[in-house]
């Protein structure tokens, strides 16, 4: 999704941009923007040589999103990808790089905040977040590589092109299963994925080498307006129910015993991970991001929300605004292009 936003946003600079795209990645969206694409692999350094040579810049947005799974294949999975795209860049020149990373590496700080850049990693993880030590260890990588490096850290990232995170809430919404975790008031960090793609540039064109920066909201939208957004565009009952935090902790520990005996591909509906998400404080500082890259967040959560939820269309219920109006307009369109009818 945000390799995509990146792409988009470089091509209508005037730059010229190459994508890595798997054998068997949808490269429609990058072919409608004219971009150079490579067939390759980070996972198995297969074409990275080839991608990387001749570019003077690089930004790695690829790698696995998501807890669930074997532990290895999670640390192949972001690590060892970020290890592969090393290499071939420091054969290749050692180009400028920009590594995005994630405010989950903080894992879950002590306090209030709001944590700046300065912050310890990986605090208060548990043994099994897998996720988080492979994001901390990813940057790790980058330690001694021979060029410049930047890492940007967004926080919960939703848009168009987002196949992951957004669908699940998605379809947990249209199941009956969703739930607040007390009153549903604590704040949610989510950051639109052109606004934080934006903040990649802006870190490619300006920032210092080996400098660190957040790209997150505010935090000022709760939980529940999250949720009461989302009910409204759907048009879908908002949703009432609610659990102690205590006992979802119990039933989120549950969920995993059970996913992981039963060998589940899929994540459980509840896991420890989307309940921090949902439950852990969340307030980022992104004043070097302003001071230094001049980069604010600029899209409201209904606004981002509206957006995201126009692309995702098609899997929408009937009762969605959003499709009502698109099935609209493509009526309208046939009939123009079909008068007679």
């Amino acid at each position: 999704m945000l390799g995509s936003h990146v792409a988009e946003q470089l091509v209508r600079r005037g730059e010229r941009v190459r994508a890595l795209a798997r054998a068997n990645s949808d490269r429609s969206f990058l072919k409608t923007l004219g971009v150079e694409i490579f067939t390759g692999d980070l996972e198995t350094n297969q074409g990275l040589e080839a991608a990387t040579h001749g570019v003077d810049r690089v930004f790695h947005c690829a790698a696995r999103v998501g807890e669930w799974g074997d532990p290895k294949q999670i640390r192949a999975q972001i690590v060892d990808l970020a290890q592969n795209l090393k290499n071939a860049c420091q054969l290749s020149g050692s180009p400028r790089v920009v590594h995005v990373s994630s405010v989950t590496v903080y894992g879950k700080p002590n306090g209030a905040g709001p944590w700046s850049e300065s912050e310890p990693l990986g605090q208060n993880v548990y043994r099994s977040n897998h996720y988080c030590h492979a994001k901390i260890a990813a940057e790790e990588v980058w330690k001694n590589y021979g060029g410049e490096v930047v890492i940007v850290r967004p926080s919960w990232i939703y848009g168009p092109r987002d196949r992951v995170t957004l669908p699940r809430v998605i379809k947990a919404f249209l199941s009956g299963r969703l739930a607040l975790i007390g009153d549903g008031s604590n704040p949610l960090n989510l950051v639109f994925a052109p606004d934080v793609a934006d903040g990649c540039l802006r870190a490619m064109d300006k920032a210092p080498d080996r400098q660190v920066y957040n790209l997150s909201s505010a935090g000022q939208a709760s939980v529940k307006a999250f949720m009461d957004t989302l009910a409204d565009q759907l048009g879908l009952p908002r949703v009432t129910r609610s659990y102690p935090l205590g006992m979802a902790k119990g039933l989120a520990i549950f969920s995993e015993f059970v996913g992981k005996l039963i060998r589940m591909k899929r994540p459980p509906h509840l896991t420890r991970y989307n309940l921090g998400l949902l439950t852990r404080p969340c307030l980022f500082s992104t004043e070097s991001a302003r001071l230094e890259l001049g980069w604010l967040e600029k899209t409201s959560l209904e606004e981002g929300v509206c957006k995201t939820l126009e692309w995702h269309w098609r899997d929408l219920p009937p009762t969605a605004p959003v499709r009502k109006q698109k099935e609209g307009e493509l009526a309208a369109a046939e009939k123009n292009t079909n008068p007679a009818s």
